[in-house]
């Protein structure tokens, strides 16, 4: 069933191209809920838009609309063409009122869409290397990346959450080392750690773990057996703590893609033999380079290195085609600040194999800064390394903990305040979302049931008719969220919801209606607020308690 608002844009839709003959794109024609409700309940600036096309006035073309609408939709009760050519639109009460029905009956669903029908998306996020725990820097792109393909699949797309792990390389060697020393340290030997190696505590956790398991076994053995062994268990033992963190996290993954398998399947090499047939790639000072400036990097590749190893950059590749080769049409990517200049060689290794231009999309996520008393916090208080994000889940909470990186958008740095995140006040803006759920629950549960509501002309007050509209505007803010890749539009929706219902709350006695009819028609429409709340912060995995 289509929205108010759907209804309004697909039928100048169909003025547009019967009236003037002219066909516009999709997302041409845009409705808006203006600021000031006198003005009517919807307004568009299509007229204006118009102008540019048919060189005509706008107020003139402001008024064949509302003359063609008047006749075409039986939804509006008034149009009124305003100042330069404005269009505002009164709705008739009966036609606002049938989506607190539509959302009652609909229930969890109330929110999905079909605006992504059709489309395969592989979404990789996280995908931070297994040599210790997840910590701040991860946090804000995993529950992004979560989000965003938990708005895709409420929005009709075929999405795959995907975790690539870097099991392989250099750093991989250098936690084996790393495990290795701790592993001799604890029976009295000095260890040799290197430089560059891991000197976290769970390196330390994890080499206590296998002196239990398996003792001294690794001191007698040969050293490459030994290296071997401690780089298998150590990044099995780091991957695993990693899911348990992401689990407690609420983000979670269809598929985990190993850099290991992906060397070990021979698509590196059959991806850099079709580079050479296809001459992009060439040798030079020893290594194998590819010609990544003929599509517009700043400057060649190395794929390998003249020690006969990969760069990281030819994994990447393999990588990337082994996701297209699945049979996804769009590759999303969410990497930190610090590979902004990564994104144009890859871009350009896959449009130099023949790929789509567009086919691979990266969003950036920008720094985030702790703050606590006005102070940054940049070490843990337990460890002294950087705070992990199950400390911070444990300190504040997993819904404050997600809520707050989706607030401001991903290519913008955040603060994040941690005394803000730990109150629960109306200053804390998942408690201000999550009571308002818990005092509408309070009031529905107080009553043994709802009764059935055929109309809702009681419902007039300005609290009532801002609230009606701003619920039946959530699919499609859904849809503009997954499509924008945006959960901070959630948010805002989530605030300006919670506040109707609070002013709600406070303005309009519901139990203690002047009429049965009115108490029962004002019960549905805060049964149809509780629902679309309940859905909206699903959709960001922040739980919505009853009680609070």
């Amino acid at each position: 069933m289509l929205t108010v608002e759907e209804k309004l844009v697909k039928a100048l839709e169909e003025v547009v191209k019967e009236r003037f003959q002219v066909d516009v794109e999709e997302g041409f024609v845009m409705v808006e809920v203006p600021k000031d409700s006198s003005k009517g309940n919807y307004a568009t600036n299509l007229a204006m838009r118009l102008t540019k096309i048919l060189r005509r006035n706008p107020q003139e073309i402001g008024q064949e609309i509302r003359e063609a609408l008047l006749n075409k939709l039986d939804i509006i009760e008034d149009i009124e063409v305003a100042g330069p050519g404005f269009i505002n639109f009164q709705i008739k009460n009966t036609a606002m009122t049938e989506i607190i029905n539509t959302i009652i009956s609909q229930g969890d669903d109330y929110g999905k869409n079909q605006s992504g029908k059709g489309q395969r998306v592989l979404v990789e996020y996280v995908s931070a290397n297994p040599t210790g725990r997840l910590h701040l820097g991860h946090a804000r792109g995993a529950v992004w990346g979560d989000c965003c393909t938990r708005l895709y699949n409420a929005s009709g797309y075929d999405c795959l959450r995907e975790y690539y792990i870097n099991d392989a390389g250099h750093q991989i060697d250098m936690l084996g080392v790393s495990l290795y020393e701790r592993y001799k340290e604890l029976f009295g030997q000095t260890p040799d750690l290197p430089d560059d190696g891991y000197h976290g505590p769970d390196v330390i956790e994890i080499a206590k773990e296998l002196k239990e398991e398996f003792g001294d076994k690794y001191l007698n053995v040969d050293k490459q057996e030994a290296l071997a062994f401690f780089r298998n268990e150590g990044k099995a033992r780091e991957l695993k703590q990693i899911k348990i963190d992401l689990d407690y996290y609420r983000c979670e993954f269809d598929s985990w893609a190993s850099e290991t398998d992906l060397r070990n399947s021979g698509l590196i090499e059959s991806s850099i033999e079709k580079m050479k047939e296809m001459d992009l790639v060439y040798e030079a000072e020893d290594a194998l380079w590819m010609r990544t400036t003929k599509f517009g990097d700043d400057k060649d590749r190395v794929l390998v290195k003249n020690d006969g190893t990969y760069t990281y950059f030819a994994p990447d590749i393999a990588n990337h085609i082994n996701k297209i080769e699945r049979g996804y049409q769009k590759l999303i990517n969410f990497w930190g600040a610090d590979h902004h200049g990564y994104i144009t060689r890859v871009k350009a290794a896959l449009t130099a194999l023949g790929y789509p231009k567009d086919i691979l999309e990266v969003d950036i996520i920008q720094m985030v800064r702790l703050m606590e008393n006005g102070e940054e916090v940049k070490m843990s208080k337990r460890t002294g390394n950087a705070v992990t994000i199950r400390e911070l889940c444990d300190d504040i909470g997993v819904d404050s903990a997600r809520y707050f990186f989706l607030t401001k958008a991903l290519d913008t740095h955040l603060d994040f305040d941690l005394g803000v995140a730990r109150s629960k006040s109306n200053d804390n803006p998942v408690y201000y979302a999550q009571y308002a759920h818990a005092r509408s629950c309070k009031i529905l549960n107080s009553v043994e049931r709802i009764a059935e509501v055929q109309q809702f002309n009681l419902l007039t007050s300005n609290q009532e008719v801002d609230l009606i509209k701003h619920l039946s505007s959530f699919p499609e803010t859904v849809a503009n969220a997954a499509a924008d890749r945006a959960p901070n539009k959630m948010c805002n929706y989530i605030q300006k919801l919670a506040q109707f219902i609070h002013a709600y709350y406070a303005t309009s006695r519901i139990l203690n209606a002047d009429s049965e009819d009115l108490k029962n028609q004002r019960l549905s429409l805060l049964k149809a607020s509780q629902i679309t709340m309940h859905n909206a912060l699903s959709l960001l995995g922040i739980d919505a308690p009853q009680e609070m």
